[in-house]
């Protein structure tokens, strides 16, 4: 019995690391470093401090990250448009092959050439949606290099 209890003495759990990290060190920090010190944690995006510390300690490039819910925002808008926009062509090829299936060639191409009109608008503002979105983009979304 004893035996076995030598051969397997860890039966459950996880699997023991192979460089476990037992150095621990202590730092001591002032009001105003300690505030300091958090926001940075906060903006890095990370979850844990020990990794934030460490990353910091040896310069690993520390990740910032900024949600501005203006930019979110808009973002969702735009997304939601653009899929409304899709079901719009959708309806309008199916509108066509109707036109062709249930009117006449004349009476269908009366139609057609009011759908036309609608349609130039419809790119007209398509276009003017694009442009704001690049100015927004520019304006707003600096992107670090």
């Amino acid at each position: 019995m004893e035996n076995e209890e030598k051969k397997n003495p860890h039966k459950g759990g996880r699997p023991s690391k192979t460089d476990p990290a037992v150095h621990r060190y202590s730092i001591s920090l002032t009001a105003e470093e300690n505030a300091r010190f958090l926001t940075l944690f906060e903006v890095s995006g990370m979850h844990v401090m020990a990794h934030f510390i460490t990353a910091c300690v040896f310069q690993k490039g520390v990740k910032t990250v900024r949600i501005d819910k203006a930019t979110m925002d808009y973002y969702m808008r735009l997304t939601s448009f653009y899929s409304q926009f899709r079901a719009v062509g959708v309806n309008y090829n199916q509108v066509v092959k109707l036109l062709y299936q249930k009117f006449s060639e004349k009476k269908a191409s009366a139609y057609l050439y009011k759908l036309e009109k609608q349609t130039i608008e419809l790119a007209v503002l398509s276009k003017k949606i694009i442009q704001l979105t690049e100015e927004f983009e520019q304006k707003h979304l600096r992107k670090d290099s």
